[in-house]
């Protein structure tokens, strides 16, 4: 039980899924890629102003306030896509038409069939899109008029007898450095649990939480939450999940035809970096990768390329593989399929 719950904190609590269903080699230097390149530390948001306020921030550089450019509270449908350009059809009967256009819908929105596109996107697009895995992840937040667990404590970490990744890891907000005297304390659960989890009411979730922290805490006489709440991803629409796991079986050309683009419709997000694939700063670096290969094609730079068209120079048209091979070669772990695409990369027109 113990050995369970210590291998759920080591592994499923950052990837989402299960070790046994995860790529060993990609786990491994997308941690190493994070945690060693930038810094090891894990930060735990408490901004009250939320955690997109340096997203509303970094808009505010090129955004006026009520810009008619962004559309928000709008539903795409269909996108039809062709080598001339791009129309994005919405719920709402309205439409856009552009020279490229970026999706950057989640891997489980477009796993879901949520948008349909036209033409269908060719079968490697496809396969590369059913087979990587869309992880969910879920905080359980409880908050209680008084506080029964040693503060001091950040983390603690429960090894149910029966059952691997039922609520094993509870972390206090009611601590130095967080939000001292919320009273809040809230478990983590991932995969199959969160689909569970997520598919019931909070009164049912509630009653297992309480009765969680009673085996927990024996000795002290445990009151009735005052509230309880958390977000449930996989039933979002928008969402299907809450972050990508690389699978195991899932080699570096794989990974790259999910980021390749298919005519002047682009693909970008955590899930295509193949280096910070589950990280929110992937999907920055995926999206500035591919507007500077779309700018370097509108701004005509865009002209080295091998002797199959794909670009050589981190600009212009990205690699795709109609053929797979069983392993990924040493000399594949290059730009054209992912690796380094990072705050290092230098680009066509830099």
């Amino acid at each position: 039980m113990a050995a369970q719950a210590v291998e759920w904190w080591e592994w499923d609590w950052e990837t989402a899924y299960e070790p046994e269903q995860s790529g060993l080699a990609a786990g491994i230097w997308g941690y190493n890629a994070t945690f060693y390149q930038f810094s090891e530390a894990n930060n735990f948001v408490v901004d009250q102003r939320g955690f997109n306020a340096f997203v509303i921030g970094e808009a505010n550089t090129f955004l006026k306030k009520n810009d008619s450019r962004l559309l928000l509270d709008t539903t795409v449908t269909d996108i039809k896509y062709s080598s001339d350009g791009v129309t994005v059809y919405n719920a709402d009967g309205s439409c856009v038409s552009a020279a490229y256009a970026i999706c950057t819908f989640s891997v489980g929105v477009l796993q879901n069939d949520a948008v349909t596109f036209e033409p269908e996107l060719p079968d490697w697009k496809q396969d590369a899109i059913e087979n990587f895995q869309m992880g969910t992840y879920t905080k359980i937040f409880m908050q209680f008029n008084e506080t029964f667990w040693d503060t001091d404590t950040q983390f603690f970490l429960y090894a149910d007898p029966e059952k691997r990744g039922y609520y094993p890891v509870w972390q206090s907000l009611d601590a130095e450095g967080f939000i001292p005297g919320s009273g809040i304390i809230f478990a983590t659960v991932v995969h199959t649990e969160s689909y569970r989890i997520e598919a019931q009411t909070v009164e049912e979730t509630t009653a297992e939480l309480m009765s969680v922290l009673r085996n927990m805490f024996p000795d002290k006489e445990i009151p009735e939450p005052t509230d309880v709440m958390y977000p449930r991803w996989s039933l979002q629409p928008w969402a299907y999940g809450s972050y990508s796991n690389w699978p195991v079986g899932t080699t570096l050309e794989k990974h790259q035809n999910l980021r390749a683009n298919v005519d002047r419709l682009w693909f970008a997000g955590e899930a295509n970096s193949a280096e910070y694939f589950g990280f929110l700063h992937g999907a920055w670096f995926e999206g500035r990768d591919v507007g500077q290969r779309i700018a370097g094609l509108v701004g005509k730079v865009c002209t080295n390329a091998d002797a199959e068209g794909n670009a050589t120079d981190g600009c212009g048209a990205m690699r795709s593989y109609e053929v797979l091979h069983g392993t990924t070669a040493y000399d594949e772990y290059d730009l054209e399929n992912g690796i380094m695409v990072s705050p290092f990369a230098v680009y066509a027109d830099e």
